[in-house]
């Protein structure tokens, strides 16, 4: 990074923080400060939605998903359009006319504190862990950039954001995120244009996602009931539906979100706004990656995307066994470029034959590379992350981009690392100071003791978020490993409200159990890795419904 880059880095990410911090601190009640004064309209509501769920991750791992696997990754939110009705339908207005500050509070009326005081715990618990990998997700950026030390960063992006959260509470969130937003959507559409301009003259748009499409990069529907596919149209679709509506429905992340809107109608236009928006931008995160990788077919790409992994092999006694790979995968990209150039010309019918051969020899040749790397790694005792999906954008970024704009790009992405966390932990605090620190002292809160309650345990939660970021690792890829965590606990979460909303038979005990045991079982079930984990939203919800009504029928019996 140049000079210039880091004053836009550090310019861009100052004006929003400092704007938010000023434009909201002093709030003198919880209203305020946990609802940022009931006073958000439709457009900040829905744009506030979004960005929390847009975190750092989906900028650095989505492109690098789509790198790898292609546009089948935007199934997942096929659901969406479908869960966003039902909570404008049921979720919202009960919410609105009962006035409370978190979800949970209405699992009290309908049942009990202590199946209340369950739900939240389980919020609690994922919600922990993502805000973690939120914080997680932007530091390897900054690790790749600069070569610092991943805790050392983690923690000074968990208390940038512990401190403008803590400042303004949810009227700040919502006001970051704003400007966040702006900032997000200005960069992406800057670097999609760059990217197709890079492309060799000969190479129109239409020809660049016809060699995406050769690729298998563009294909986005997949109709098969393949269970070791993750990514089908019916797992996005009642998947997807089960987890949306848990994640908008009963998360207090983003329930939080439009409970800040000024009336019933605000909150659900902000809804709908997130629901009409999402699906697109998502789409065009995707074909950010796609065409990522046709840009890579006409210029070479390193061996390794993970910058660091790739200098510490290079200094060891394997460094020559990489050397070589890194000349076979040369050889590969200049029999590809020659291939794809000679397809261009004169449209050879045996292509995709050829160029699937390649990609095959590609992805051995990138193998026996992490291969080489995870060794490394293991002999000197340092954690080395050979899996680089997540690496593959902001490595573009840093070759490719011309000066102001990688530190434009670099601050969108920690832009939306911010807004994510600081939704997070604004949801986090608000939970436990309602749903469990509030609801069990004896005597009643004011509402200054609530909203310093809050900011006390926002900072406890970003100390906690900050700690999983330092033991946090890749997984397969970042985007998936949130959405792993969620599915683990939102489905035994949305069947708990379902019940609450529509089957009055089942009263408080059965519904406790029951959801204490479907928790068991969906851990066993992911433990064992005997369904994808999209799944795990329809088994929970339709697992804790059932034992719910069981235990609730031998109850009656007795």
């Amino acid at each position: 990074m140049q000079l210039l880059d880091w004053i836009v880095l550090c310019v861009t990410l100052l004006t929003i923080v400092v704007y938010g911090t000023l434009k909201t601190r002093g709030a003198k009640n919880a209203v305020d400060y946990l609802k940022g004064g009931s006073e958000a309209k439709w457009w900040t509501i829905g744009i506030s939605v979004m960005a929390t769920q847009a975190s750092a991750i989906t900028f650095l791992s989505t492109p690098g998903q789509a790198f790898n696997d292609g546009m089948g990754f935007v199934q997942f939110y096929f659901g969406l359009p479908i869960a966003t009705v039902i909570i404008c339908m049921v979720f919202i207005p009960i919410y609105h006319k009962l006035k409370v500050f978190t979800a949970y509070e209405f699992l009290e009326s309908r049942f009990d504190l202590k199946t209340r005081t369950l739900t939240s715990v389980l919020f609690l618990i994922q919600r922990s862990l993502a805000a973690g990998i939120t914080i997680f997700a932007p530091a390897i950026i900054l690790s790749s950039v600069l070569g610092w030390d991943l805790k050392t960063l983690n923690i000074i992006i968990g208390l940038l954001v512990i401190i403008y959260t803590v400042s303004g509470g949810t009227k700040a969130v919502n006001y970051t995120q704003k400007y966040q937003m702006g900032v997000i959507f200005t960069g992406l559409i800057i670097t999609f244009l760059i990217i197709i301009s890079s492309l060799p003259d000969n190479v129109s748009f239409e020809k660049a996602i016809e060699i995406a499409g050769a690729n298998d990069k563009m294909k986005i529907l997949d109709f098969s009931f393949d269970f070791d596919n993750r990514y089908t149209f019916w797992s996005g679709i009642l998947g997807g539906t089960f987890l949306m509506l848990s994640y908008f429905g009963t998360d207090q992340s983003q329930v939080q979100r439009y409970l800040s809107g000024k009336s019933l109608k605000e909150m659900q236009m902000g809804m709908i706004f997130n629901g009409i928006l999402k699906i697109p931008m998502q789409f065009f995160i995707l074909f950010i990656g796609v065409m990522v990788f046709v840009f890579y077919q006409f210029n070479p790409s390193p061996l390794n995307f993970n910058r660091q992994a790739e200098k510490i092999v290079e200094q060891s006694e394997r460094a020559k066994d990489y050397s070589d790979l890194k000349s076979s995968l040369d050889e590969v990209y200049y029999l590809k470029n020659e291939i794809t150039n000679e397809y261009l010309n004169d449209n050879k019918d045996d292509f995709k034959v050829e160029i699937k051969k390649l990609n095959k020899r590609e992805r051995e040749i990138r193998d026996n590379a992490k291969k080489i790397i995870d060794e490394v790694s293991l002999n000197l005792s340092k954690k080395t992350e050979s899996n680089d999906k997540d690496y593959v954008f902001i490595s573009f970024i840093l070759d490719n981009l011309p000066k102001g704009l990688i530190g434009l790009l670099i601050a969108v992405i920690l832009s939306a690392a911010m807004s994510s966390t600081a939704s997070e932990l604004n949801a986090l605090a608000t939970t436990t100071t309602i749903d469990i620190y509030n609801r069990n002292r004896k005597t009643k809160s004011t509402e200054m003791h609530t909203v310093n309650a809050t900011k006390i345990f926002t900072v406890m939660w970003g100390v906690l978020a900050i700690s999983i970021a330092c033991v946090a690792y890749l997984a397969d890829n970042l985007i998936q490993l949130v959405n792993i965590i969620g599915s683990i606990f939102y489905g035994n979460v949305l069947g708990i409200f379902l019940i609450a909303f529509f089957i009055k038979y089942i009263k408080s005990n059965a519904v406790f159990v029951g959801a204490l045991i479907t928790q068991l079982i969906i851990i066993y079930i992911y433990y064992n890795d005997l369904v994808p984990y999209l799944w795990l939203n329809v088994i929970g919800a339709l697992t804790v419904i059932l034992v719910s009504f069981l235990l609730q029928i031998i109850n009656n019996n007795k």
